[in-house]
């Protein structure tokens, strides 16, 4: 499965670009939550049950759901994909789409005939639903009242609707399904590295029924979460100070990113403050000059026409990134009518 980050892959395609990359494949933040020393006991102790209840009960805090019984914690939500849709018998998963594709395949391997499909409506066909919100890699958002009437029509057959809000850290918090688990039939996934920066500590969340996350921390079993990942979503999700100046930090960001890139004539089709959606016929060359550059950024096989683009997290980066397009914009100046067509 092709996924961004990989700067290994990236070596492979550009061996003769200038190191080290400039990453802006992935969509994480370049701003991390700071890091800071942690207690010994974290790597020499298995992890107590007590401090994994008291980060459910600040995840349920942060995330809006009533209480920690609605709260499942994972080693990232990545792990928690196929044992979501195991929670179905086998039976027919829709995925609206294009999306993250690690949903598809999750589906599949619980035994789900899965199909990706691109209007909304058909999602009340399934038995398993899932979409992400806001969508990766477009930014997509669908409405919190069309989401909260697509899961009682599927609640009411039996079926489940799963709403990936990896971004949603960053996105429209008014739509988010998070307050509304208690029901049943809904489980909203949420990522902690995304927006904190720290993909490495790999933490993720299930929100949803009370039953049902007593079900997947069943599934998981003890010491699921390491010791470094607890202290680190403790005492990010409880930093709420911090999460406010780093939205604002974003949303100043990503508005540079729009400037640079709208001076470079590229448009801007879509995205969240942490990354922006690029799709255009000129799609393949840039991707190409930026990585003989040395600044990758994430294509799409299926679809060459589609970049998405993360943020800088340096001044140098943001230079690098210029200087890159700069000379993709003058090498073009002999065929100017494709640039943004």
């Amino acid at each position: 499965m092709d996924h961004g980050g990989s700067l290994g892959r990236a070596s492979a395609l550009f061996p003769h670009a200038p190191k080290p990359f400039v990453d802006l494949s992935t969509g994480i933040n370049p701003h991390s939550y700071p890091l800071f020393e942690l207690p010994a006991t974290a790597l020499s102790r298995l992890p107590e049950a007590a401090q994994l209840r008291e980060l459910a009960e600040i995840a349920a805090s942060a995330y809006g759901v009533p209480s920690a019984a609605h709260v499942a914690a994972a080693p990232g939500t990545q792990i928690l994909l196929p044992r979501v849709a195991s929670l179905l018998r086998p039976g027919r998963a829709l995925v609206l789409g294009p999306t993250y594709a690690e949903h598809a395949r999750a589906a599949a391997i619980a035994g789900h005939a899965v199909a990706e499909v691109s209007d909304f409506d058909a999602l009340v066909e399934a038995d398993l639903a899932v979409l992400v919100n806001p969508n990766n890699p477009d930014g997509r958002v669908i409405e919190k009242a069309r989401l909260l009437e697509l899961a009682a029509r599927l609640r009411a057959k039996g079926g489940l609707l799963v709403v990936d809000e990896a971004f949603m850290d960053v996105g429209p918090i008014e739509h988010s399904l998070a307050g509304d688990v208690t029901e049943g039939g809904i489980v909203v996934l949420r990522s902690f590295g995304k927006f904190f920066g720290l993909a490495g500590v790999r933490l993720g969340f299930a929100l949803t029924d009370a039953l049902t996350a007593e079900r997947l921390d069943a599934q998981l079993g003890p010491w699921a979460v390491a010791g470094p990942a607890l202290e680190y979503g403790i005492r990010a999700l409880s930093d709420t100070k911090w999460q406010a100046d780093m939205r604002q930090r974003l949303a100043l960001d990503v508005g540079r990113l729009d400037a640079l890139l709208g001076r470079s004539d590229v448009p801007v089709a879509g995205g969240t403050s942490l990354f922006r959606y690029l799709s255009f016929p000129a799609a393949p060359t840039l991707f190409s000059a930026l990585g003989e550059r040395g600044v990758l950024v994430r294509h799409f096989a299926e679809r060459p026409q589609v970049l998405r683009i993360g943020l800088p997290g340096s001044e140098a980066e943001w230079q690098r990134l210029e200087s890159a397009l700069a000379a993709w914009v003058a090498r073009r100046e002999d065929a100017p009518k494709e640039i943004g067509q």
